[in-house]
């Protein structure tokens, strides 16, 4: 079987399938609160409008799959972005492949530190959370609305694949 090896999850090598949502210092960042806090401004595009939908704000909690992690499933939304943000200190990992016909050689696996959340774009093949290290809790950021935004494949055993950290 493949394996693939995650690599450190930065702006420029995620930036294919979304964005990196972390407060840091290449953000756009100003004062508000009289002083007391730093807006860290405008991570990420939230895409949820077509046919009708509206932004939802929803809490997953996943639980880790068993290590060695094999890959066996990618989905996308065609009808609108979907952002994760980490709500506690453990890392996770993201596997994604761009947009288009599914294309199992162009899989990329990124582990994702405590602090960074994603935003793939819609139409951006991705694999549901993969928690690491314990039970974790994710505010969730998609399309609430009619139609179809889930489309998943199933991938066959010459294109599964395991995960190296």
């Amino acid at each position: 079987m493949r394996i693939v090896t995650a690599e450190p999850l930065t702006p420029d090598a995620f930036k294919p399938f979304g964005d990196v949502i972390e407060a840091s210092d290449a953000a756009r960042q100003f004062d508000i609160n009289y002083g007391h806090t730093i807006r860290f401004h405008d991570l990420a595009r939230i895409d949820t409008a077509a046919e009708d939908g509206r932004a939802g704000v929803s809490i997953f909690r996943s639980t880790p799959l068993q290590a060695p992690i094999t890959v066996k499933l990618m989905e996308y939304h065609p009808l609108s972005s979907q952002a994760f943000m980490p709500l506690g200190p453990r890392p996770y990992l993201v596997v994604v492949a761009p947009k288009g016909e599914f294309d199992v050689s162009r899989i990329r696996v990124f582990k994702a530190l405590p602090g960074q959340g994603v935003n793939y774009h819609a139409g951006t093949w991705h694999h549901f959370c993969l928690a690491l290290e314990g039970v974790s809790d994710f505010l969730v950021i998609d399309r609430i609305g009619e139609g179809e935004n889930c489309v998943e494949h199933h991938l066959d055993e010459a294109e599964q694949f395991t995960v190296s950290l």
